[in-house]
């Protein structure tokens, strides 16, 4: 007997409503006009202004309801599942605000980026040759922007000095920013990228693609390492590191057992060595990675400590339900618990985050989102199926940002947001998909 399908959740019985009506033009062309869209949007992230991603967002969320409007809702899966218990807990966040007003604003932009994933979930499932697209513009957008970055190095020092704490042990280093403004929001930008420019190396056909591939993802390491941002450095450690594991284990799958056990540990002994001989060798790593042993001698450490301090006073205050989504409840909040002279946006820390926006149902939300996408990524390290080299760098992705969101908020930024949410939507639309157990190819010339 054929069991019956899952009932449709309430909150997802309006797709599908005009699935009947004629497609005309529009209903016809509906994936390659969200595949421009969000190429668009991708390509601009880091170079478009705020005014103009809201309107490229807009149009996302806007075509994705179209595309509902005329799809019936298939399997939510796991991933969907997760991301409508953190709407819940949003929604019931910002119902007992102390800030509700400004809590509202919070909600909505998260839904507005949650709308730019559900599109991107949605054009991946229906055709997956889109990933590679929305990969070179997400690269052509970086390789412009790292070589901003780059550049900058040849101006006036006056301008990147301002970036230098005159009370840090790190005092004079010199820190591109790029078009980003903020040399740690362009390693949070560059971090997430780094991973989809390794597997679309390994991807990509012909010498020209290749080449694109190999630029981007060369700029862009020498740009994060500029940024001396501590955070997206451990994080490209963690990012590649495990990349590098999960591809390695994947090639030797076939080897003899000795040498598919021992190659992965040699390769990672050879990692650390080098990177224990960059950090101590060159002068300008070695004191900014110093710096983080260095306490609340550093003023960036000592800053986030007080700011820690201040947001766990909030998190005790309202342990369950928070203050409310978004940076403007916070805004208002924090200021009755901060520190003197230790103004602040963010709590500094993704967990505390959530915690301090949702309470404690927040946090748990969050990281059972997080274990189902690596769940979901993991899986897929077997498969032949046109995601699979992609969901391993969605893994690498959430890895990477996760190191760097211990001590960072740079993650709620949309130019951070938007590709972990592409990523996510990779790994969603891979869950959805039937998984073959062969080992996928990597194409050569």
């Amino acid at each position: 007997m054929v069991p019956a399908p899952a009932p449709v959740p309430l909150l997802l019985r309006w797709q599908g409503l005009l699935a009947g009506l004629p497609a005309g033009r529009l209903g016809a062309h509906l994936p390659l006009l969200a595949g421009w869209i969000l190429c668009a949007l991708m390509a601009g992230l880091p170079l478009v202004t705020r005014a103009g991603l809201s309107l490229l967002i807009a149009a996302s969320a806007l075509l994705w309801v179209v595309w509902a409007l005329r799809t019936p809702p298939g399997r939510l899966g796991t991933i969907n599942t997760w991301l409508l218990l953190v709407i819940a807990v949003a929604v019931v966040a910002t119902g007992f605000s102390p800030v509700p007003k400004a809590a509202l604003v919070g909600l909505f932009k998260l839904l507005s980026y949650l709308s730019v994933y559900a599109l991107m979930r949605q054009l991946l499932a229906s055709a997956p040759a889109w990933w590679d697209r929305l990969v070179g513009a997400l690269l052509a957008g970086e390789l412009v922007t790292s070589v901003i970055g780059i550049r900058q190095l040849y101006e006036a020092p006056g301008a990147l000095a301002r970036w230098s704490d005159n009370n840090s042990v790190a005092e004079g280093t010199v820190r591109i920013y790029s078009t980003l403004e903020n040399p740690n929001l362009l390693g949070g930008y560059l971090l997430p990228i780094l991973p989809l420019a390794v597997v679309a190396l390994l991807r990509w056909r012909g010498r020209g693609r290749r080449l694109f591939a190999l630029a981007s993802l060369v700029l862009g390491l020498v740009a994060l390492v500029l940024t001396y941002s501590r955070g997206a450095w451990m994080g490209m450690v963690a990012s590649l590191g495990l990349l590098g594991l999960l591809l390695v284990l994947r090639q030797t799958r076939d080897w003899p057992p000795l040498w598919r056990r021992l190659f992965p540990l040699l390769l990672l002994a050879g990692a650390t060595v080098a990177l224990v001989l960059l950090v101590t060798q060159v002068e300008p790593l070695r004191v900014r990675v110093m710096s983080l042993v260095a306490g609340r001698e550093d003023s960036s450490n000592n800053f986030r400590m007080n700011v820690w301090t201040s947001a766990l006073a909030m998190i005790q205050d309202r342990p369950w339900i928070g203050i409310g989504p978004g940076n403007s409840a916070f805004n208002l909040i924090y200021p009755l618990y901060q520190q003197p002279k230790f103004n602040a946006l963010s709590a500094y820390s993704i967990p505390l985050e959530l915690l301090v926006e949702a309470g404690i149902p927040g946090l748990l939300a969050g990281l059972g989102l997080l274990l189902s996408a690596v769940k979901v990524g993991l899986g897929q390290w077997r498969s032949s199926a046109p995601l699979a080299l992609p969901c391993l760098a969605a893994v690498a992705v959430f890895a990477g940002l996760g190191v760097q969101g211990l001590t960072d908020t740079i993650f709620f930024r949309p130019e951070v947001q938007l590709i972990a949410l592409f990523s996510l939507a990779t790994l969603a639309a891979a869950a959805a998909a039937p998984v073959s157990p062969e080992p996928e190819p990597v194409p050569c010339d």
